[in-house]
This record gives structure tokens, sequence and C-alpha cells, in this order.
């Protein structure tokens, strides 16, 4: 009887460490509020109903006790918890993402400047160069429209075409910028729009560039054949008060500059020296501002007679470009010599008057 319950009480002692030993495998799960961010992997279960059941044969009787654990077995089921899973219910997980950005230049925009000048000579040389002594492409005629692309530093104007004319003799009518290709791409309109606006930006200081080039007009030297940068407003200043103002001789000034390269400024002090501010009996009675053919002994009845004052202008250009810079006389000092000899003074004098309008400006 006492052997039979040892090897009772041995199969129990028997069957109590296999529940102690299981159970030390057995983890805890995490009860934490975050717990549902822990990564899970499929469970292994154990159940005490897959021990194969304990035969112990008996010392008396050859009887076999068959122990089955008691009390019904109940599976126990835990989870395989990753280190990275514990370490994730403390602080969130940082996810690095690489982003290249990939900015798409917007598309090239071809812009061409032009603006549309009105011709306002009643005739007006196209020169290949923008010099009075280049030479005549075509003639154009007052009112023309001519597209411009480009001024030049002293006055001239680039034609679209080919070709430059004396800013002098045309008067700007409007501007615009003409779009030569865009992309069609949709997807593209509002970099476009955004350049188109960098553009225009551009234009307007371009235009206040050119403004300001307008104004910075040329100083009068003793050359005779030079730009003046003068406009038609400019002279108009000059007259401002004088007996030679309101006679349009604005427009063959600036014709003689252009046709023989005679400089304004020095057309314009001759013309006051001569003829007193257009005060003088030629200049009221003969139109002759500048007492052209007036010889000693009887120079009014000798003097040239014309139609109007503005031919007068255009008289003196021909004769000073023919007979006196056509021959080398291209200062003033040098055409004094020949014009006006009986006055050594002439020079400086007509040179103090380009000074004086010069400083008017």
């Amino acid at each position: 009887m006492r052997k039979k319950l040892n090897q009772h009480l041995f199969v129990y002692l028997l069957i109590l460490s296999l529940v102690i030993t299981l159970g030390m495998y057995v983890q805890p799960l995490n009860n934490e509020p975050n717990s549902q961010a822990l990564e899970t992997s499929a469970a292994e279960t154990f159940s005490l109903t897959t021990l194969t059941p304990l035969v112990v044969d008996s010392l008396e009787n050859n009887e076999k006790v068959i122990a089955s654990p008691t009390p019904a077995p109940i599976p126990v089921t835990f989870n395989k918890i990753s280190a990275a899973t514990v370490n994730a219910s403390n602080q969130p997980p940082t996810i690095a993402l690489e982003t290249t950005l990939e900015v798409e230049q917007p598309p090239a925009i071809a812009e061409k400047l032009t603006n549309t000048y009105e011709v306002t000579a009643y005739y007006l040389n196209i020169r290949t160069k923008p010099s009075a002594t280049s030479d005549i492409i075509k003639v154009v005629e007052k009112g023309a429209k001519l597209e411009i692309t480009e001024e030049t530093d002293n006055g001239w104007l680039k034609l679209q075409n080919g070709g430059y004319v004396h800013g002098g003799y045309a008067k700007k009518v409007k501007s615009e910028v003409s779009v030569l290709s865009l992309a069609s791409d949709v997807n593209r309109q509002p970099a476009i729009a955004l350049k188109a606006k960098t553009e225009e930006q551009r234009i307007d200081k371009i235009e206040i560039l050119k403004e300001a080039v307008e104004e910075e007009l040329m100083k009068p030297t003793s050359a005779v054949e030079s730009d003046s940068g003068l406009t038609i407003e400019h002279i108009e200043k000059i007259f401002e008060g004088t007996a030679l103002s309101g006679h349009d001789l604005e427009q063959a000034i600036l014709e003689v500059e252009d046709e023989y390269g005679i400089n304004a400024y020095f057309t314009i002090a001759v013309m006051k020296l001569e003829s007193g501010n257009g005060k003088s009996r030629l200049a009221k009675s003969k139109n002759n501002l500048f007492g052209l053919n007036a010889i000693d002994g009887d120079k009014y009845n000798k003097a040239f007679s014309f139609e109007t004052k503005g031919d007068s202008v255009r008289k003196f250009g021909q004769l000073l470009s023919k007979n006196y810079v056509g021959k080398g006389l291209t200062t003033i000092e040098k055409v004094a010599r020949k014009y006006c000899p009986a006055n050594s003074k002439w020079s400086s004098l007509v040179k103090n008057i380009m000074k004086s309008d010069y400083r008017k400006l």
C-alpha cells in the first residue's frame, strides 16, 4: 500500500514539475494603452492535452496506472514580442522619407521689344549706319510708321528691318512686346505668367533707362559735323522768348543735322548771332536768318530771300556742307575764318551761345 502511494506521489510530483516548467516560458502581455501598436506574430499554442499520458507499471500485481493531468487542460497562448516593438511602445517609430523635389523650369519665352515711331519730317533718310555720313537706303515721307527695336547713344533709331533714322525726326507712338514663341503645355501657365510679369518689369526698367539716356544730351564741342542729341522739344525750349519761336524751325534744324551732319547747336548759334535772335531786317523781310550772300557794299539787296525761314535753314546746311565741311573746314574756328573773316570774335561768340543753350536744357 505504501509503495502504491509513493508511486502516485511520484507521478503527481512529476506532473507538477512539468506544469511549473511550462509556466516559466509564459510571458505576460503588455497592458499599456499603446499595446495596439505591438507587432504580433502567429501564436504558438501549448496545451496540456498534448502530453502523452505517463504510464507507470505497478510493482504489485503488474497493474498499470495511467496518470492523466487534472484539472481539465486549459490552453495557454502567448505572443512573440520583438525588441523593436517594445521600443515602439515608448516612442513612435520614425520613418525617414527621402524626397527629391524637381523644379520644372518655365518654358523659354522669346520676346522682342518694338516701338512704333511716326515720321515728323517731310522726308526722312534711312541710312545704313547711325551716322549722317553713311549711305542712304531709302527715303520715307512724313506720317510713315517705323518699327524701332533699338535707340543708339547718339540719338539714332534702329529699324526692325534694318537701317537707321535720326531720332529727332520721329516721335514715339506706342511700345509693345511681340511674343515669338510660347510653350503650349497648360500645366506650365503659372510659370509663363510669372515670366511675363518679370519681363514687364524688365521692360519698364529699360524704358526708364532710355528716358534717362534721352535726357543726357551731347555736350557741344568745336566739331561742326557731330550729333547734338537734340529733339524738337529741346529746340522749342531753346527758342522760348525769342522771335525765332513759332516758325517751325525745329524740324528744319534737325533735318540739316540728319542730312548733312551739321550739329544742331551750331546751326542754332549761328542763326541767333546773325539774325539777332530773329529780329534783324533780313530775318523779318527776307526770312534770311544767316545773312546768306549778304556781301559788303550792298548786303541787303544781295542777300538771299526765302519763302520761309525753314528754307533758310536748309540752304545754310547745304552751303555749309558743300563749301566748308566738304573742304576740310570741320571746326568752328576754321569755319569762322571764311564765314565771317571781319569779326575775329565770331567763333567765340558762337561757342558761347552753344554753351548757353546747353545749360537751358
